[in-house]
């Protein structure tokens, strides 16, 4: 199983990014797929979160209404749209996917990880 993260960039405050979230190795459509982000020094944290058809979408308080996150099972890959970025949006992001195909907030729920992207995000 991969999932391979990408997208991620320097941008100033008030930009956008979309990451991407390609899978492999695993039957996409019964997964749900989840956002996390990792800043030096600070725990990893819970951004967003899809369930497996991709009907059903949580977010953390503090990307709710900035941040979208939506699934293409077609083209095995999850995006998360990113608005209005912040200085403390700034952190590795990674993807994950859970075979329960609910879509978690807890990190240990998570089954399979890519690796991280980096987004920048300048005052």
């Amino acid at each position: 199983v991969q999932l391979q993260a990408s997208g991620g960039g320097l941008v100033q405050a008030g930009g956008s990014l979309r990451l991407s979230c390609a899978a492999s190795g695993l039957i996409f459509s019964r997964y749900a797929v989840g956002w996390f982000r990792q800043a030096p020094g600070l725990e990893r944290e819970f951004v967003a979160a899809i369930s497996y058809g991709g009907v059903n979408t949580y977010y953390a308080d503090s990307v709710k209404g900035r941040f979208a996150i939506s699934k293409t099972n077609a083209k095995n890959t999850v995006y998360l749209q990113m608005n209005t970025l912040r200085p403390e949006d700034t952190a590795a992001y990674y993807c994950a996917a859970d075979h329960t195909g609910v879509g978690k907030r807890d990190s240990n729920e998570y089954d399979y990880w890519g690796q991280g992207t980096q987004v920048t995000v300048s005052s």
